[in-house]
């Protein structure tokens, strides 16, 4: 049952990053790239620590130094994936972003050399396939963009891995403040070193740093990190291969792009990638008893 629950928390997760690509590249209009990450998440550690601040009392050496690597990481994957979107749409950054759904398992094998379930590494095979289907429209050349968006692919995946493996033994909310406060740090530093720190800003930006604090970080990474508790890092990073489908719904809906066969066509094929991994269907099974 706990498995399930996770499972459900994580596609929660997926949708809300999925809206996420919408509104970034909104914030963006009004913003730049770093106003909106230091924004969102200082105005995620602040919700954090008004909720659950009692937690901080509470954090142990180890808390300190795995949140802190977390939050490095968060920062610069959502810096690489902001800057992106800057230079290329939001659909092609989905996409880009969800090769992290590939990258996990090779971090899984390479780092602790742990072995990887064959239903997760074909559902992570046709997931990524029908992310491409989904988001990949026109010119396939890599431009600034891409390049940033690939990158990030790897960041992500980092966060995904590291995370899975630190929630194993240390309080996932801990973990998560800790997380978001590094970020803030983070963000606020480069803020001042820039000499970008905004004076004034417009409703809109308002509007989209809250939805970005309050839904896309804080209430999504609060999931996630808890979901990991109950399923494996491979698995997880496929069900949240989900948000460039809910990303794309969303562009359609709100940015006016246009839904092609292709893009459902990648949705099919990601919903599957999904089943093989969760139900493991026996037309995939080896029989040792079968001679052909």
């Amino acid at each position: 049952m706990k498995q399930y629950i996770g499972d459900g928390m994580l596609l929660i997760t997926a949708i809300v990053w999925g809206s996420g690509f919408v509104i970034t590249a909104i914030a963006l209009e009004y913003l730049t790239a770093y106003q909106v990450m230091a924004g969102r998440f200082v105005i995620a550690s602040i919700i954090l620590v008004l909720l659950f601040g009692k937690k901080i009392i509470t954090f142990t050496k180890s808390v300190i130094w795995k949140g802190a690597i977390l939050g490095s990481i968060l920062y610069v994957g959502f810096a690489l994936q902001t800057v992106g979107l800057e230079y290329t749409t939001p659909s092609k950054n989905a996409f880009l972003t969800a090769v992290n759904v590939v990258i996990v398992p090779i971090i899984a094998y390479m780092i602790y050399k742990r072995k990887v379930d064959r239903y997760e590494i074909f559902g992570s095979i046709i997931a990524i396939i029908g992310i491409g289907f989904l988001s990949l429209q026109g010119s396939m050349t890599i431009n600034l963009g891409d390049a940033l968006s690939l990158a990030c692919a790897v960041a992500f995946a980092f966060d995904i891995f590291y995370t899975n493996h630190f929630v194993k033994k240390e309080d996932a909310l801990s973990l998560t403040i800790m997380q978001f406060i590094t970020a803030s740090i983070i963000g606020m530093v480069v803020l001042l070193i820039q000499g970008d720190v905004p004076t004034t800003f417009e409703k809109e930006a308002i509007y989209s740093i809250l939805y970005l604090a309050v839904f896309s970080t804080t209430i999504a990474y609060v999931c996630q990190n808890i979901a990991f508790r109950y399923t494996t890092a491979t698995k997880g990073a496929i069900i949240l291969s989900l948000e460039s489908f809910f990303g794309m719904i969303l562009s359609v809906i709100f940015l006016h792009e246009i839904l092609t066969g292709r893009m459902v066509t990648g949705a099919i094929l990601i919903m599957a990638a999904i089943l093989i991994a969760e139900l493991k269907p026996n037309f995939l099974r080896r029989d040792p008893l079968r001679n052909t």
